[in-house]
């Protein structure tokens, strides 16, 4: 299969298992269960799930488990973006061609949406998973839980809103975006990385290309975000100059952006290596990372 419809397969398999495990809106309280959905389903190029199932491939991991873990990190980063693009953060109105869950809805509505998601993706993780021994289960959730606390993805953003209108360096950047992009694509990773069983060795090495793979997502992200149009993008573009945000763009000019994102591509294949022919997926990609843009 080539990379184009093994990408979309996977896509399409996220979008039906998170449709069936995300709560109908007949129940209710439907009008919660409604922004639940209406938050999740429809959008988003599912990179971190594409990136789950590629790990686990390279480890002939349970097609069931790997959607289950897939879908428990999309359910993170659904609920990371609606709280995200609310007044008191990022205050944006668009997300993913449409309006935002609380411009939609309102304030508190896509505040419990999002601490909803966040909740159903554990319940996700603890129950669905019929192939994992119990105590690598225990270690998958423990593994999630860690990317969204404080010293991962909601600690990237305690530092993104404090960094606003500072002067910081490349390295103060760097950790900001190894918490909040970083870790939930690490987690991504390595999920898909023990479904599989995969050795101590190789959960390092998987670490490492994660490490890599999400600092080169978040310079991407900034060029999109300079060069691009709200069209395009399917979100406000030019935000970050407004918001006076420090990025790798405005750190290092598009040119400086660019290099930096050439270089992190050759070195994220370059960890793969040891892996061979069965990182196929996660090779392709990080060229899809990379291509999406310029």
């Amino acid at each position: 299969m080539g990379f184009t419809d093994w990408m979309y397969t996977i896509q399409q398999r996220t979008e039906s298992t998170l449709d069936a495990a995300l709560p109908q809106v007949r129940h209710a309280p439907s009008r919660l269960h409604d922004a639940m959905r209406y938050a999740t389903l429809g959008g988003g190029k599912r990179i971190r799930p594409l990136l789950c199932h590629a790990s686990g491939e390279i480890f002939a991991a349970d097609e069931n488990d790997l959607c289950t873990a897939a879908i428990a990190t999309e359910l993170i980063h659904a609920y990371s973006l609606v709280h995200d693009d609310l007044p008191s953060m990022d205050n944006d109105v668009l997300r993913r061609g449409k309006p935002t869950c609380h411009v939609e809805f309102d304030e508190a509505t896509a505040l419990l949406a999002g601490d909803a998601l966040q909740a159903l993706a554990f319940q996700t993780l603890a129950t669905r998973c019929p192939n994992i021994a119990p105590e690598r289960q225990i270690m998958m959730i423990h593994l999630l839980a860690s990317a969204c606390g404080s010293r991962g993805m909601v600690g990237g953003q305690a530092l993104d809103l404090a960094a606003v209108g500072q002067q910081i360096t490349q390295d103060e950047l760097e950790l900001m975006h190894i918490y909040k992009t970083g870790a939930l694509i690490r987690a991504a990773v390595l999920l898909g990385a023990h479904c599989g069983n995969a050795p101590p060795d190789a959960l390092e090495h998987l670490k490492h290309f994660a490490n890599r793979a999400g600092l080169l997502f978040q310079v991407v992200d900034d060029i999109l975000d300079a060069e691009s149009s709200t069209a395009t993008l399917g979100k406000t573009a030019g935000k970050d100059a407004v918001q006076n945000k420090p990025t790798y763009v405005s750190l290092l000019g598009n040119t400086g952006a660019k290099a930096l994102a050439t270089s992190l591509q050759k070195q994220t294949h370059d960890i793969l290596s040891p892996f061979g022919e069965r990182a196929l997926r996660l090779h392709e990609l990080t060229d899809f990372i990379v291509e999406r843009n310029f």
